[in-house]
């Protein structure tokens, strides 16, 4: 297989305040050489790549990891954009950027992502009046999002620390609740004791770090209270590697780097409750049947769901998904993406997602074909998942979840049998309809920006947006 490393290998250059005959001298190869690694017009060898580990004291992922699926599946969504209508560069362009310009394609990404945020912020701004400045700071949630995303939704190193969780066989399910209170007070002297409602108003779990103890809610189920406990060992025991992961996250917001923090020792705990060989092999093997998988791991159907976005280790992938979460009035609560699909960052999902009709069928697995404003297709299953109910005035808090995945997937997963692929109606979505360009959508909520037509008032089309 030939490797070519071009702009990684100016990068290093560069870094190193070389020139290409410095480089040259120091690899043992010739300047012309070393030009044409960089311009991509030679594979580097298996020689040449040895040379610069043992030089310049890097690891095989730092020179040759490729980015390029995920930047690809970025680019292709940022210039589906309706500005870009008439220009749009194809398939074969936007690859040529990525091997020859990368740099100058990921300053375009931003500069794309920061126009959308700008846009809709300054919209939000207008509707909030005075005092809406404070709008514009950038959402934790966001800030979560886009940090999963670069790291394609997996880190290893919380992987291995999760395999090496219990260091023996992990305990029988039923005996792992028990099993994390003993470990808890054994290695870090940490206590748990159960609070009930009244002494804990308002609050799941707390962890007193000054008395070593932790206090979880009576309103927690069994799968969540155990979640809870990895979570709180995930917290402590790796917060090493959750700092280095954070500190070459480049966020630097002090609310993005909480919100980060609690995320990382959340994938920990799913990746400790549901490892990764055992869930991937039993999710191939159910075709995703994310109850079974909850009830064999002794976890929530959300927490499956979310575990099933993380399985993106080389070597051993499944299925790439997108995780959406709304609540009833259709705001994006959490979302986590492995996929090509864009995710509304801002604003509600599209009502056109059957993730919102999933609140009028609770439980009920919901299955949908959409098709993106740029005619890519996906999987969409939707279903509602219950919060934990405090009193008798808080019942009934429900949420709703979506999984995706690109349409040629669909046969790796038992919920797409009910569809008759190729005869099954395929729903036109958007992001949302602030950025979307579908002029004639009955369910549009919002004059969008990126539509330039105005209004004829002489006629009345599908609603009361359409041009």
């Amino acid at each position: 297989m030939k490797t070519f490393i071009g702009p990684r290998l100016r990068r290093l250059r560069v870094e190193h305040g070389q020139t290409q005959a410095q480089m040259a001298r120091a690899l043992g190869i010739s300047t012309s050489y070393v030009n044409l690694l960089e311009k991509n017009e030679r594979p580097v060898s298996v020689p040449v790549m040895l040379k610069l580990f043992e030089l310049y004291g890097i690891e095989w992922r730092d020179i040759a990891e490729d980015d390029e699926t995920a930047h690809l599946a970025d680019l292709r969504a940022a210039l589906a954009d309706p500005i870009f209508e008439g220009d749009r560069p194809d398939l074969t362009q936007i690859r040529a950027a990525l091997t020859h310009a990368p740099d100058l394609a990921l300053c375009f990404l931003r500069l794309h992502r920061s126009y959308l945020a700008a846009s809709d912020q300054l919209l939000s701004v207008a509707e909030a009046g005075e005092g809406g400045g404070a709008l514009l700071r950038s959402a934790p949630e966001a800030t979560v999002h886009n940090f999963f995303r670069k790291n394609r939704n997996h880190f290893a190193a919380l992987e291995e620390g999760a395999e090496a969780f219990w260091g023996a066989p992990p305990p029988a399910s039923d005996d792992i609740y028990a099993a994390l209170k003993q470990r808890l007070l054994d290695r870090l002297g940490v206590r748990v004791q159960l609070m009930t409602v009244a002494e804990m108003p308002g609050t799941l779990r707390e962890y007193d770090e000054r008395r070593r103890l932790i206090l979880l809610s009576e309103a927690l189920d069994h799968p969540n209270r155990v979640f809870q406990l990895v979570h709180v060992a995930g917290l402590i025991e790796q917060s090493r590697v959750i700092d280095g992961l954070l500190s070459d996250s480049g966020v630097s917001d002090a609310h993005g780097r909480t919100r980060c923090r609690v995320e990382l020792a959340n994938y920990f705990a799913a990746a400790v409750l549901m490892p990764y060989g055992a869930f991937l092999t039993e999710a191939l093997a159910s075709r995703y049947d994310f109850d079974h998988l909850a009830t064999r791991f002794g976890v929530s159907f959300e927490q499956a769901c979310h575990r099933a976005t993380t399985l993106q280790r080389r070597g051993a992938m499944g299925v790439p998904f997108f995780f959406l979460r709304i609540d009833k009035a259709g705001n994006v609560t959490k979302r986590f993406n492995a996929t090509d699909f864009h995710l509304a960052e801002h604003g509600g999902a599209c009502p056109r997602l059957e993730v919102h009709t999933c609140f009028r069928m609770p439980g009920r697995i919901v299955p949908q074909l959409v098709e993106m404003p740029d005619q890519s297709r996906f999987f969409v299953f939707s279903r509602t998942v219950d919060r934990p109910s405090f009193a008798r005035h808080t019942q009934d808090v429900r949420l709703a979840v979506a999984m995706g995945c690109a349409v040629e997937h669909v046969g790796a997963i038992g919920y797409g049998e009910t569809l008759a692929m190729g005869q099954a109606p395929v729903t036109e979505v958007g992001i949302n309809c602030r950025i979307c360009p579908r002029a004639n959508c009955d369910q549009r909520a919002h004059h969008a920006i990126v539509m330039g037509e105005p209004v004829d008032e002489r006629r009345r089309g599908a609603t009361r947006y359409s041009a």
